[in-house]
């Protein structure tokens, strides 16, 4: 039997009925047998900033939660074109670490936002990707309009297409992980 797999998920909007969020409640409650799930906050996080000496507690909870993942599961929201502060912020401080806690983790990523989905944001992840050693995964890509019935007013994923999706994104991960 192989060893169980941690999922860390990392949710770029700080919104109470955020679709991301949904995104990621649903995959939370829908990981592969084997696979324990928990969202970092990245609400409390301080903005990335240099000149600060001591980490703080935030800060240290969030490294040692991505440390312990064997991949990670990522909503990411797009504001004007691009990913949200609050995701970029977390991996800004994530990547100054001496030992990178993301370095060589699968990644799997989400968004739901308008028109296209996140598309756009995803895409400027994955160039931050590139820098951070994350490995998102290429297939299935998981794009929803934040803007249709596919959620509740409370931003719970309820489509059922989408749903699938994720399933088969979280098995994909899991694959890629263990």
């Amino acid at each position: 039997m192989s060893k169980p797999l941690k999922f860390v998920g990392l949710c770029g909007s700080l919104r109470k009925a955020s679709r991301n969020a949904g995104l990621l409640r649903y995959a939370g409650s829908h990981v592969p047998e084997g696979v324990s799930f928990e969202v970092a906050e990245v609400g409390d996080l301080p903005f990335y900033n240099g000149d600060i000496a001591e980490k703080p507690a935030a800060v240290q909870r969030l490294v040692e939660q991505l440390r312990s993942a064997d991949a990670l599961v990522i909503a990411c929201p797009e504001y004007n074109y691009s990913m949200a502060p609050a995701l970029k912020n977390a991996l800004d401080w994530a990547s100054r670490e001496a030992e990178s806690p993301l370095a060589g983790k699968p990644a799997a990523i989400m968004g739901a936002g308008g028109g296209m989905g996140t598309s756009r944001a995803q895409y400027h992840l994955r160039q931050t990707c590139v820098f951070l050693d994350l490995r998102p995964l290429n297939k299935p890509e998981v794009f929803a309009n934040a803007f249709t019935a596919s959620f509740n007013e409370a931003g719970d994923l309820v489509d059922e297409k989408l749903q699938e999706l994720i399933r088969q994104q979280l098995q994909v991960l899991a694959d890629a992980a263990g």
